[in-house]
């Protein structure tokens, strides 16, 4: 089986591993505010001044650029062409002089994964998720015991008196300071905040406030996420001084419901891969082994149990791929689910948050708290989160084609968990997928990408990237200025074609189970907008988790949790601790 690294390196670009979050360029006056060292005016692209290139642009010019475009024209059309191509580029030229776009402003056409005249479809209707049962254990006494504990029984434990949300902060920040470094996972510590924050949780469950599951818990944010006054660096380093002034919103959603956040974590730079500027985030497994990425150091940090949870971010595989190689579970959300506001944006189309934890239950607490609509994100939608942790997995139906499990990317361990899946209950069901190019979407991401961080190009700041691979960023960003924008215009057309596709796939099945990087169910998942969750099966002779994939129906995250957890159960080796951390 071919490693997650390496399945999403075989993409077109490498442009697979990425995530999403907020603010990079904004006006003169706000990157001051928020110490961004970005500042000037951005100039054009290297070449000289545009209305000079538009007089010297000859009909060879064209039919060179007919390369790039993938089209033919004839003597007669490029001279035509050529000489009235000038306007075209004033145009460009004007854009480029006379606007500078902040990073989280959006395009004018807003993607939602719901197709207008398509009802949702779920399978589990109701449930709360909040509702979590006591804990099956008494409080340990071993802090390495707590530390790798189920959010579920760490609330538990909190509200009976047996733990304290201080002496679990303090646990957890000094696993962090003891293995962060080790592991290359921790960006930024929040020592001082998050003892405040964890006495005033004490506080208030002594006093009976009690604001859900989450309270007391201590988490880890991607640092994409915005932290007033913290830094929030990408990962990159022309950011690394960047202090915003508000928190993103889903650090305020789980800041009301009570969680303690201890410490902004790596993630690649710029949200692509495991290596930032301080380093490659380690797996946990295998010190030799990266974590992958983007959501490198979340996932690394809640599989060594240096956190409760984290949040993560998946534009294609920034949540899969890493809870894969480390062992953890991934829940990627319905787009649109989850605010996005005060998150870097990377591709607006496409970014979406989710946690990252250690037992399937647990994500469920998480995304309800981070769940609902803000006006501040103009893909943010208003669905509601329903999950009952006492519903079974019984006689739902588990769609999968039998290629998934057969091809390269698919394993001995891969082919297991369909079986595991059939004892839990499930009702598994061959299909036949469409063969379809779902690689062009990466056309989509890349385009947006390099829009986003336009002037990482036009300013060279690439070069002061650490990662300067053909696949990386710095290059991908160059290729997309030549992508034609009709081709773009297609392929997002082909976009529709494949939410239908999905739409009618998903009639006769509750869910698909897959290999995590079979099929391009990548690239096609996060542009249809499906939810997804990545759980840990098994140890590879190795010692290396592997894991699988579950997709569901649209904001129907409440069916794969199930069919997670019935999975989780019967896999023994699924929640494991990775033995130099425990």
């Amino acid at each position: 089986m071919k490693t997650a690294e390496a399945s999403r390196r075989h993409f077109i670009l490498a442009a697979a591993s990425c995530a999403a979050t907020s603010a990079m360029f904004s006006c003169a006056a706000q990157r001051a505010q928020d110490n961004d060292p970005i500042v000037s005016p951005s100039p054009p692209l290297p070449g000289g001044d545009q209305a000079d290139i538009a007089t010297k642009i000859t009909p060879q010019t064209i039919a060179e650029a007919e390369k790039l475009a993938g089209i033919k024209l004839t003597a007669r059309e490029r001279d035509m062409v050529a000489k009235h191509i000038g306007e075209q580029i004033a145009m460009l030229d004007t854009r480029v002089a006379r606007l500078q776009l902040p990073n989280d402003l959006a395009p004018a056409t807003v993607f939602h994964a719901q197709l207008p005249d398509k009802h949702l479809r779920q399978a589990t209707t109701h449930g709360d998720p909040k509702r979590i049962p006591p804990p099956a254990r008494p409080c340990p006494t071993n802090d390495v015991d707590i530390a790798f504990a189920s959010i579920t029984d760490q609330a538990g434990w909190l509200r009976t008196g047996q733990l304290t949300s201080q002496r679990l902060t303090k646990l957890y920040l000094k696993r962090l300071k003891q293995f962060g470094p080790q592991l290359k996972c921790t960006i930024t510590l929040m020592e001082k905040q998050a003892l405040e924050m964890a006495l005033v949780a004490d506080q208030e469950l002594k006093a009976g406030r009690d604001r859900g599951p989450l309270h007391g818990i201590p988490w880890g944010a991607k640092d994409l996420l915005d932290t007033a006054g913290v830094n929030t660096t990408w990962g990159a380093a022309p950011y690394r001084d960047r202090i915003p002034n508000q928190n993103a919103k889903t650090v305020e959603m789980l800041s009301d419901a009570g969680a303690v956040l201890i410490a902004k974590l790596s993630l690649g730079a710029l949200a692509y891969g495991d290596i930032w500027f301080g380093g490659t985030t380690k797996n946990p497994w295998n010190l030799e082994q990266g974590s992958s990425g983007s959501s490198a150091g979340p996932a690394a940090a809640t599989a060594a149990g240096l956190v409760g949870f984290s949040i993560g971010s998946e534009t294609c595989g920034s949540i899969v791929s890493p809870c894969m190689r480390c062992g953890v579970t991934g829940l990627r959300p319905t787009f649109g689910r989850v605010p996005r506001t005060g998150a870097m944006s990377l591709c607006w189309s496409m970014d979406k948050l989710g946690p990252i934890c250690r037992y399937a239950q647990d994500t469920a607490p998480v995304l309800d708290a981070i769940n609902g609509y803000d006006p501040h994100d103009p893909s943010s939608v208003d669905e509601p989160f329903t999950f009952d942790v006492m519903q079974s997995a019984d006689n739902l139906r588990l769609g999968y084609d039998p290629r998934w499990f057969d091809g390269p990317q698919a394993s001995d361990e891969d082919r297991q968990a369909l079986a595991v899946a059939k004892k839990a209950g499930c009702k598994l069901i061959e299909l036949d997928w469409p063969d379809r190019p779902w690689d062009t979407l990466f056309l989509i991401l890349i385009a947006e990408a390099a829009a986003a961080f336009e002037q990482i190009t036009r300013q060279d700041l690439d070069d002061e990237l650490q990662w300067q691979a053909p696949e990386a960023w710095p290059n991908t960003f160059r290729t997309a200025w030549f992508i034609p924008a009709v081709e773009l215009i297609q392929v997002s057309r082909f976009r529709r074609e494949a939410m239908q596709i999905y739409y009618d796939q998903l009639m006769n099945v509750d869910a698909l189970i897959a290999p995590s990087f079979a099929g391009s169910l990548l690239i096609s998942t996060n542009c249809t907008g499906h939810p997804s969750i990545t759980l840990p099966t098994t140890l590879t002779a190795a010692g290396t988790p592997t894991g699988i994939t579950l997709i569901g129906r649209l904001f129907d995250e409440g069916t794969i949790l199930r069919i997670a957890m019935a999975m989780e159960k019967r896999f023994p080796a699924a929640v494991q601790r990775p033995p130099l951390f425990s």
